[in-house]
């Protein structure tokens, strides 16, 4: 569809089930239902689009968006940040006189060891993020970021458990550790079957995640892997079919919001403070385990509009998080 794809519709209708419990109301643009507009109790009116609410201030939340930018005040202000680089396009490292092209790339990546991450500067979702090995993967990778986005980023691979901490107003609202997209055998299914099954799963949940078979990617996992979709994985065994672990790629949850050490409530806090937001969604890799002391963590990126359209159909607990989440926000958004 011309403005972006319906995929975020649930943000609008759960704040409109849940605005009449302040006193609100919310009236959502109705052709494609993806803005809306909230007045409160006191005649004050805001607004939101897609996941984006009228919460955090412009400057800000478009620094957290620039993947790149966040990472320089990020590691100004001492916090552990994936080494990485930014490097353009053809097209435009030509527009604005930048050596720092593809070739260039592949040399820092090389400086670094392979294998290494490129991701969009810019992306959402997990979309377009590659684990490489080799200059032939690199080169399709990058090649396939730029057919969409001017800036790919070259990290460093970083190994651990990946967090999403979800801050409100000097709050751990809600913290889970997110598990890439996976299958488990049975002994007779193929990695295709096991996968449109999980996609039913998925469905019957209400869950509206839609798994691309014909993913780029998963079949570079499954390549590494000596493995192809037609393969059969024996049973009890899990196929991990992405690097990434984003939910709206397929990911699982694993709720961590009472367990997480206190002091990892601390830093996440006091991150989105220092990054100027007010909601936030602090994504990290953590050495270890969250439920314990830090040792080793790097930040991977601050969201200022933490879509939880999947994490809420997880089950009924998330579902009660996200609409608390809300509400708070909401009430934040009155004052």
């Amino acid at each position: 569809m011309a403005r972006q794809q319906k995929e975020s519709l649930l943000l609008p209708q759960l704040l409109k089930k849940i605005a009449p419990m302040i006193g609100a109301r919310v009236y959502i643009e109705p052709e494609w239902g993806v803005a809306g507009q909230i007045t409160f109790r006191d005649g004050k009116k805001r607004y939101f689009r897609y996941n984006t609410l009228d919460l955090n201030s412009v400057g800000a939340a478009d620094v957290a968006k620039d993947k790149d930018y966040a990472n320089v005040f990020m590691k100004r202000m001492g916090y552990t940040v994936v080494p990485g680089k930014a490097f353009y396009s053809r097209e435009w490292s030509k527009q604005i006189g930048s050596k720092r092209d593809i070739h260039a790339a592949y040399q820092y990546a090389r400086k670094l060891g392979l294998p290494v991450i490129v991701k969009p500067n810019e992306g959402s979702h997990g979309i377009g993020v590659f684990l490489v090995r080799n200059k032939r993967e690199f080169m399709r990778a990058m090649r396939h970021i730029f057919k969409e986005d001017r800036v790919a980023l070259v990290q460093r691979v970083v190994r651990g458990k990946d967090y999403r901490i979800v801050i409100l107003d000097d709050k751990v609202i809600s913290a889970y550790e997110r598990i890439p997209l996976s299958v488990v055998g049975d002994g007779s299914s193929s990695i295709k079957d096991l996968l449109k099954k999980k996609q039913k799963r998925f469905r019957a949940g209400g869950r509206d995640t839609r798994i691309k078979l014909d993913d780029l990617r998963i079949a570079h996992k499954l390549g590494l892997q000596k493995l192809a979709l037609r393969s059969v994985p024996e049973r009890g065994k899990r196929i991990y079919l992405l690097d990434n672990a984003n939910l709206s790629s397929g990911g699982d949850a694993v709720d961590v919001t009472k367990p997480i050490h206190p002091e990892f409530k601390k830093f996440a806090i006091k991150l989105t403070r220092d990054m100027g937001l007010r909601f936030a969604g602090v994504d990290i890799m953590v050495a270890g385990d969250i439920r314990q002391k830090p040792k080793k963590y790097w930040v991977l990126e601050v969201n200022a509009s933490p879509g939880l359209d999947h994490y809420v159909k997880t089950g009924p607990a998330q579902q009660r998080v996200v609409e608390n989440l809300y509400l708070k926000v909401l009430k934040s958004m009155a004052k």
